[in-house]
């Protein structure tokens, strides 16, 4: 019973990550598809392959997220709290895919590990949920609508003398470049959430130590899990991101990316925090659409957006409590 619960364990996280792959593909390159810098196809080939390279840059996030949110429960019970913190996430990704709502996955998967280990009267670190989750959740977004802004403005006065129309053509080039950087960012950060939750489930079924190094299969196993997904596509949410929040030109395509991927690099490398593409690319769209002129921004779209990130959390909290509650009945 120990191993069959660690096997579908590890098979419903992987899953996690291929639906994360598809429901988070958009962040990647919804403003490449939009500016017609690559066709669907390409783009999501393009994504799939930097989110597989970017899986392997680190593992600061993974460590955050198997060792900084619950403390890792043990035996039986702790499997039910990782299975059903899961089974949360999941639901949720697969609700906001079905209304075309950009929401975070990374954030549902959070939730729904905080609500299970509740269920389960399980300890939450609410000082790690705090520093690595919450203000990173508040924060990520305003740098990145502020950065979107300044990056978009310098562009408008580097460029402002140039031709329109090769202007335009040079930045559909650079948008390859840029959405590649926002792919491998995507990996870096996605991939190896869910890296931390199959340690930590490693962990509970005793086949490794607390604060060992993370297996090779298994960093293999996510990334490609992550690229099935994204090569998948997640056309309803790739529709609002690209076009529901404002209508975007190849400059200013790049300067959203450009500005979501460097937003990711910092918190990867410097914060090892697990922050929200979805937050990040939005709040970054945002920012430079608002360049424009502030009601270029279809706000009412935008204030749903937000009021989703807030949702989040507690939905999948909601959902993965729930389930533990069945599951422990079940078989608890």
């Amino acid at each position: 019973m120990d191993t069959l619960a660690l096997v579908v364990t590890i098979a419903v996280a992987l899953f996690f990550t291929y639906t994360n792959g598809f429901h988070d593909s958009a962040n990647a390159i919804a403003t490449s598809v939009s500016t017609r810098a690559l066709t669907p196809r390409a783009a999501l080939a393009m994504a799939a392959v930097m989110n597989l390279a970017g899986a392997f840059l680190g593992s600061g996030v993974a460590k955050t997220v198997s060792e900084g949110l619950i403390a890792t429960p043990t035996g039986d019970q702790g499997m039910m709290i990782l299975f059903s913190g899961l089974v949360g996430a999941i639901t949720w990704n697969m609700v906001t895919w079905y209304f075309g709502l950009p929401s975070s996955s990374s954030h549902a998967l959070f939730g729904g590990l905080v609500g299970a280990a509740l269920a389960g009267a399980s300890t939450v670190h609410w000082d790690g949920v705090l520093e690595k989750i919450v203000i990173p959740m508040v924060l990520s977004p305003v740098v990145g609508l502020v950065l979107g802004y300044f990056v978009m403005v310098i562009i408008l006065w580097l460029f402002r003398n140039a031709n329109p129309h090769k202007a335009k053509r040079g930045f559909r080039i650079a948008q390859t470049v840029s959405a590649a950087g926002m792919a491998l960012g995507h990996g870096l950060q996605d991939a190896q959430k869910t890296m931390g939750v199959v340690v930590m489930a490693l962990v509970i079924g005793g086949v490794q130590d607390e604060g060992d190094a993370i297996p090779v299969w298994v960093k293999i196993a996510c990334a490609a899990m992550l690229s099935l997904g994204t090569y998948a596509g997640g056309w309803r949410i790739m529709r609002t991101l690209g076009r529901r929040i404002i209508e975007l030109d190849p400059p200013q395509g790049f300067a959203a990316e450009t500005t979501a991927a460097g937003v990711m690099y910092t918190a990867s490398f410097m914060f090892q925090a697990p922050i929200s593409t979805t937050h990040v690319i939005t709040s970054a769209i945002m920012g430079v659409g608002a360049t424009k002129r502030v009601s270029a921004v279809r706000w009412g779209v935008a204030k749903n957006i937000v009021l989703g990130w807030f949702i989040t959390m507690p939905a999948a909290a909601a959902v993965a409590a729930l389930c533990y509650w069945i599951v422990n009945l079940a078989f608890g």
